[in-house]
């Protein structure tokens, strides 16, 4: 029987793909009896086959390179894992950290070897086109592109189908599935193929429940609901592709993967002249080089006349930031005529691509340029920006490069301006670093040449609209229920608690939770160098520190802050951040009667925390022996809460830990809670629990003067979150 190689793509990451690929290959064995592999490369996903399927223990490809030289069509299936529907699966990698070590000849190698050995392979190629996909389409017989009725997702996947033309992939060979489909959907399927220039295969009904269900018994829906309408046209496609000869072999396509950006396969590579790496996984995979330079140059044209119809050039959009009334006037005559030079242009080969560069050349006129889609985006945590052709994200705990840029050094300076100037911020050679905030409180720092090498240099730490509470992190894994309850329990008795850890490990979102816990009855003043907090009381009074103005004068650290607040008759005293000499100031208002006060550090665990106290105490200029500062750190801090973040990007508490008191020389520490850590799953995720030492905090009794009732049990054994 002859050999055939079909290749499912979603066209964007969430439309089902993976769970058509899975039925198609599932109908496949069991309508020709022939021996039917299911190969995942997606590579963004790792590690949703085995889950999807409920195979615990599965090889991968990347198990099978090291032996590839030695194996043939008779032996590698003896290296695959056959699922209990009947089918082969092979994962690439089951795990991210897998990405870079991925040889791509010798997986050019083991392909051949496959083909042999399977009559049919069915390819879950994921949403984005990687060296694996490319190898694979050299040798597939179709190319089935899974879409939803959603622009977004459409979107995507005419860029997939342009990338697809851009390696010369024939296009009779690309065919389109829509999943999800009603016939009242907003996007009908007339749309669709409008959109995309071509004609729908066919459609899959919307039926999640039994898609849900299948997926929990770890079985293809063909099997679990072979009655059900998914399962129906599952078996018409299936038909159909066969009827229509769709399995037609295809040799000697010359695929040319230059150009294209790859994922994570084998050493990292050179930079290409649109400025991504080879070997970076990329946010967004829009456009070829190619397209890229042929829309940067029609940006450029349209941006140079905006210029000269609205005389911008003596315009500073920096200083019209602060004023958004005239900014507001300003970008609607920008929007009327960016509206018809680009109307005017001949490049121009959609409404799609209109509206693209009508908003690209907008935002980086009077908006935020590349920033603002990023921006927009609320599963982006932060935007690290480390030159105008590198700008990195972190998404999900992970972080990845995008194929968004600036076109100058004086472009992404103009953003920077843009951002800081509404709140008095400025930045030029004589003050090169700034630290801000935007509107919605996300931490802007900014720092520029002659410090920053490379050209300016932007930070930018997203706060999201929803603002995470202590159920959120015990859903995400951070701690538990009795851990929550503990930390609102010492926060209402009016112990003095640091939190501790590294940059980005939440220290800013638990201070914000903690605080959240203090009765609304009592005040509350607090102290940032850059407002982000944001306290669900109403008896609040805000703090933030006060640069230097041009002259170099006028500026109000923190430390006076923190000095002033004792005369503001607070209840609680919270600092975003001790990072200088207002760590003595803290220390003695915590003395003071001021208890139930809040601060971060950063610290790499609950011991250093206290030697990092001990050495910003020494800044402030007071010549204190060091038993007298670690009499005050004793004395104050009742608690340190640490923080972690893990490989898999997740972020956990990892320890509570009590000041028990000071030792001869030795502030001395005992843990109340900890996180153990077993090891890592074969998704890569972290994998432990949270426990209790056993060791009664000494401050049992502030809990009973306050009525609080906390269990002695609540210390035992240990509760575990696996």
């Amino acid at each position: 029987m002859p050999n055939y190689c079909i290749t499912v793509m979603g066209g964007k990451s969430g439309v089902g793909a993976s769970v058509f690929a899975t039925n198609l290959a599932t109908t496949l064995y069991r309508d020709t009896k022939s021996k039917t592999l299911l190969l995942d490369l997606d590579l963004i996903n790792a590690g949703d086959l085995p889950l999807l399927l409920g195979a615990k223990e599965i090889r991968s490809v990347m198990e099978l390179l090291p032996v590839v030289h030695k194996l043939h069509e008779r032996s590698v299936e003896s290296y695959i894992t056959r699922h209990k529907s009947g089918i082969w699966i092979l994962p690439a990698i089951n795990h991210q950290r897998q990405f870079a070590q991925m040889d791509l000849q010798r997986f050019a190698m083991l392909l051949p070897i496959l083909r042999k050995a399977f009559p049919f392979i069915v390819i879950d190629a994921g949403s984005s086109l990687s060296g694996l996909n490319v190898e694979t389409l050299k040798v597939s017989s179709s190319l089935l592109m899974v879409v939803t009725p959603e622009i977004l997702v459409i979107n995507h996947a005419l860029n997939n189908i342009r990338d697809l033309v851009t390696l010369q992939y024939p296009q009779e060979m690309i065919h389109l599935l829509v999943n999800r489909y009603r016939p009242k959907s907003a996007i009908s399927k007339t749309v669709i193929q409008s959109k995309l220039r071509k004609n729908v295969l066919g459609t899959l009904p919307e039926e999640s429940e039994y898609v849900t269900d299948s997926i929990h018994q770890n079985m293809p829906l063909i099997l679990t609901e072979p009655r059900s309408a998914y399962s129906k046209s599952i078996e018409n496609l299936s038909h159909l592709i066969f009827s229509n000869g769709l399995l037609r072999p295809i040799r000697g396509l010359g695929l040319k993967p230059e150009g294209l950006p790859l994922l994570h396969l084998g050493e990292a590579a050179p930079a290409t002249s649109a400025g991504t790496r080879i070997g970076a996984a990329p946010y967004r995979q829009n456009l070829s080089d190619m397209e890229y330079d042929r829309l940067a140059d029609l940006k450029m044209k349209v941006h140079a006349q905006l210029i000269e119809v609205l005389n911008l050039k003596g315009v500073r959009t920096a200083e019209l930031a602060a004023r958004p009334e005239k900014l507001a006037e300003l970008k609607e005559k920008a929007r009327d005529a960016v509206a018809k030079i680009v109307q005017d242009q001949p490049g121009i080969k959609s409404i799609e691509e209109r509206q693209k560069v009508s908003k690209e050349v907008l935002d980086e006129a009077l908006g935020l340029g590349p920033l603002e889609d990023l921006l927009a985006d609320g599963d982006i945590s932060e935007i690290m920006v480390n030159r105008k052709d590198q700008i990195y994200i972190e998404k999900a705990g992970k972080i990845m490069l995008t194929d968004s840029r600036f076109t100058s050094d004086k472009h992404l300076l103009a953003v920077i301006e843009r951002i800081i100037a509404p709140v008095g911020r400025r930045i030029d050679e004589k003050t090169p670093m700034v630290d801000a905030r935007l509107k919605d409180g996300s931490r802007v720092h900014a720092i520029i040449p002659p410090l920053a090498i490379q050209g300016p240099m932007l930070t930018i730490r997203k706060f999201g609209q929803h603002v995470v509470n202590y159920k959120d992190l015990i859903k995400l894994g951070a701690m538990t229920q009795e851990v929550a309850l503990f930390l609102r329990s010492c926060v209402q008795a009016h112990l003095n608690i640091i939190i501790a850890g590294g940059t980005g490990t939440g220290k800013t979102t638990l201070l914000n939770i903690l605080a959240g816990f203090i009765p609304a009855s009592e005040r509350i003043v607090t102290v940032e160098d850059a407002a982000e907090l944001q306290l669900p009381q109403e008896h609040v009074g805000r703090l933030e520190a006060r640069p230097p103005n041009l002259q170099g004068e006028g500026a109000i650290p923190i430390r006076e802050l923190v000095r002033n607040t004792l005369r503001m008759r607070p209840d609680r005293i919270i600092v975003g951040e001790c990072r200088g000499a207002e760590a003595l100031d803290m220390l003695q208002a915590m003395n003071t009667g001021h208890d139930g006060s809040l601060t971060t550090i950063h610290a790499n665990s609950p011991r250093d925390c206290v030697s990092r106290l001990e050495t910003l105490v020494m800044f402030s200029g007071m010549e204190l022996p060091s038993r007298a500062i670690r009499e005050q750190i004793a004395s104050a801090i009742d608690l340190i809460v640490h923080l972690n973040r893990f490989s898999d990007g997740s972020r956990k508490i990892t320890h509570i830990t009590e000041v028990t008191g000071l030792e001869g020389q030795t502030i001395t520490l005992q843990d109340i809670f900890r996180f153990k850590q077993k090891g890592l799953d074969k998704q890569g995720r972290v994998v432990g629990h949270f426990m209790a030492t056993g060791l009664l905090p000494t401050f049992m009794d502030r809990f009973k003067e306050r009525g609080i009732k906390v269990s002695p049990a609540l210390f035992g054994e240990g509760t575990k979150n696996e």
